[in-house]
């Protein structure tokens, strides 16, 4: 349910133009609430996106004659792609691509969580990007690497005994 008009600037980013925010007007409820409103910022660390983005919509969306149609991911009949073929279009190229069939469109969601995590960013941050009201919902998509795990180990073995490490640096 997005549309070209949930694309936002972000005043303090405008590096990555009409890109660096996302309005999510739809985003999932709460039992017997209105559905949850949320602006996704665009992180560095994950940038190509304003590319892609940018080619999705100057190059490739006007060859489908969307006229004044307002979605930002249309199908060959000019009309708004519903999540039935947002999901045959990820499997079709997830095939193509060679990846597990175990992998679905939700998948993205818990990989996005987990590099978020893994790129240092605080649990509130992450959890207010992906709309959770807990960080208890938030862990459950989160699956970190052993390098991530490492990491943080010797981070706090370096916070917690630094003499041990002024060798090494």
């Amino acid at each position: 349910m997005l549309d070209l008009a949930d694309l936002r600037r972000a005043q303090k980013s405008p590096q990555y133009r009409q890109y660096g925010g996302l309005f999510v007007r739809y985003g999932k409820s709460s039992k017997g609430a209105p559905p949850k409103r949320r602006t996704v910022l665009t992180v560095p660390e994950m940038d190509w996106i304003v590319d892609v983005l940018d080619q999705w919509i100057k190059d490739i969306r006007p060859l489908f004659s969307t006229g004044c149609h307002p979605a930002l991911f249309v199908t060959e009949r000019a009309g708004r792609m519903s999540l039935r073929s947002v999901n045959i279009a990820f499997t079709t190229a997830s095939r193509a691509a060679g990846l597990s069939p175990d992998h679905d469109l939700h998948s993205l969601r818990h990989s996005y969580v987990t590099h978020l995590v893994e790129f240092d960013y605080p649990e509130k941050f992450v959890s207010l990007q992906v709309g959770h009201e807990y960080a208890s919902t938030t862990a459950i998509y989160t699956g970190v690497s052993d390098e991530y795990r490492n990491r943080l180990i010797q981070r706090s073995l370096k916070s917690q005994h630094p003499e041990l490490w002024e060798a090494d640096e």
